[in-house]
């Protein structure tokens, strides 16, 4: 069977289902290669129809759409709206722990007859092999992954749940796949290929920039200046917002001295029970919470157009992450204001947030019990003490040497041709130490953006790879006129072109500010070097 490719049928099929009149060249080029039965990584910013890119295309292909997601409140609000359009093309069910048995074989049963299109699903759910089997037995045309950073060792929202995910796609008959998501840096999407074993993937990364979005930054000399610095922002009176702090104890104390102060405020984060967090997530989006102080725990899935401003307490851990929770304000178009009010003493923190290397010794053993059998990870914890939190950590670094990979049922177990527990062990450390410092890099890339006079826009850009030819006009240093414009001809290398240092390895040229570039290594992460230095001392080549 020929399937449509041309941009015209995708048009129409956008304004029959959705009554939407045109579609953005972004959307466009991904849809296409989904219709090309190519595989797909889409990053565009929250709000830019990403959903879309699946849902139009799952309308014209042969076959129902399998739908992975982390989130099962963000499951649902997708289904809601899909399903109120009471269409057949749109029609979609789900597979998750909140069915019951009975529910759960009805959507498939559903699907099975041609009734739904859509099928959304937990990884955890595809973990189960007699349900992979089922799924597969469904002939998938093709599978989205949303929120694809969380694959990744790199993205802030990882999740060990996502790291099978390319063995169980292969495991239900490998359809395309298109894996979105609203931020990711260049070692992100490197990941979510790798991962995703995305084959010749078409990239798109499109429209990071929001322009509604008003970028302010400010370094505060004390706690007691950021604290006046938010009540005056408050004061304004310009709707519900986030405030977003490192610590689940700064989250539960800030709520508390805001509600004092005149401003009713509740707090969420990642130790509080699963229901409470859902509550208090329906709260906010329905405007029964003026105020949401929170960790980085709280966001993904937030659906809620008028959010009007959102504030960082200190300095987050990367710009992956602060465009992420800044992309949660001006959903609706109308202005909103971000402000970052940090503190040097912030990157110490960070750098506690880091973490330690792992034990080299608890590598060798956990590498030679994965060569001894396959074992699932409860066994693996009881067999090695490990909690699951660093169990995860450690299988991870071992698959991505070489020393582990998924089975079936749920187990993990050593390659065939897998190095000795000692070389795995030695491998996964170094792994280790490369992925500590690029973490590393990405605090110093923080901080960077947090000082410069420069156009905050274009800097940030510059980090995903993408390229802002004109100062962005919608942050402080543009309106204080310290901003230039970036003419793409002030170094010795173009930008995004492949270079080579004799120490840290290959490298990718992001952006030059002044007499400074920023390069993206492949070993060591991110540096910011002397242009001058460069040129004189030969420290580049070409690649």
């Amino acid at each position: 069977m020929k399937l449509p490719t041309h941009s015209t049928t995708l048009r129409r099929a956008a304004r029959s289902l959705f009554g939407w009149t045109a579609l953005r060249p972004d959307q466009l080029a991904a849809m296409r290669a989904v219709m090309k039965r190519r595989d797909a990584l889409v990053v565009l910013p929250t709000g830019a129809g990403k959903s879309a890119i699946y849902q139009i295309p799952a309308s014209l292909l042969p076959g129902p759409t399998v739908v992975i997601s982390p989130l099962l409140a963000l499951q649902q609000d997708q289904i809601a709206a899909l399903n109120e359009r009471q269409r057949s093309e749109l029609r979609a069910v789900r597979i998750s722990s909140n069915e019951s048995p009975a529910q759960q074989a009805e959507a498939i049963a559903e699907v099975r007859a041609g009734l739904a299109e859509l099928l959304f699903i937990t990884p955890e759910q595809l973990s189960d092999p007699d349900r992979l089997a089922e799924v597969r037995s469904l002939g998938p045309a093709l599978v989205a992954v949303d929120e694809a950073h969380c694959i990744s060792a790199w993205g802030h929202d990882f999740r060990p749940d996502y790291l099978a995910l390319g063995h169980l796609i292969e495991g239900i008959g490998r359809p395309p796949v298109v894996a979105l998501t609203a931020t990711a840096s260049p070692p992100v999407r490197d990941d979510i290929v790798a991962r995703l074993r995305l084959r010749d993937p078409e990239v798109v990364v499109s429209g990071l920039d929001r322009p509604n979005l008003f970028l302010e930054v400010t370094h505060c000399p004390t706690e007691d200046y950021r604290w006046r610095r938010l009540i005056a922002l408050l004061g304004d009176g310009t709707g519900p917002g986030i405030s977003y702090v490192p610590t689940r104890r700064a989250a539960e104390d800030l709520a508390a001295r805001l509600t004092d102060a005149g401003f009713p405020s509740t707090y969420y984060h990642g130790g509080m029970a699963a229901g409470a967090r859902a509550e208090l997530h329906e709260a906010f989006l329905s405007n029964q919470v003026p105020v949401m102080v929170a960790t980085s725990a709280f966001g993904m899935g937030i659906d809620k157009p008028n959010i009007a401003w959102v504030v960082h307490m200190a300095l987050p851990d990367s710009p992956d992450s602060y465009l992420q929770e800044i992309g949660r304000a001006g959903r609706d178009g109308g202005p909103a204001r971000v402000l970052l009010l940090w503190q040097a003493e912030d990157i110490g923190l960070r750098r506690f947030f880091t973490g330690g290397l792992p034990d080299v010794d608890e590598l060798r053993d956990l590498s030679a019990l994965l060569r001894r059998r396959a074992s699932s990870k409860k066994e693996l914890r009881e067999l090695t003490g490990l909690g699951p939190r660093k169990l995860g950590r450690y299988l991870a670094l071992l698959e991505q040497v070489g020393a582990a990979e998924p089975r079936a049922k749920q187990r993990m177990g050593a390659p065939r041709y897998s190095p000795t527990p000692v070389d795995a062990a030695t491998a996964a450390l170094a792994e280790a130490e490369r992925q500590r410092s690029v973490t590393r890099s990405r605090t110093d890339m923080m901080r960077a953006f947090a000082e410069t006079t420069a156009c905050r826009g274009q800097t940030l850009l510059a980090y995903f790879g993408e390229q802002m030819t004109q100062v962005c006009g919608h942050c402080d240093n543009c309106h204080a006129g310290t901003s230039t414009p970036d003419d793409g001809a002030v170094g010795p290398f173009p930008v995004h072109s492949q270079v080579r240092h004799p120490e840290w390895g290959p490298g990718l040229v992001l952006s030059y500010e002044e007499d400074r570039m920023t390069v993206l290594f492949d070993e060591v992460g991110y540096k910011t070097l002397s242009v001058s230095v460069v040129s004189e001392q030969g420290l580049l080549t070409l690649d």
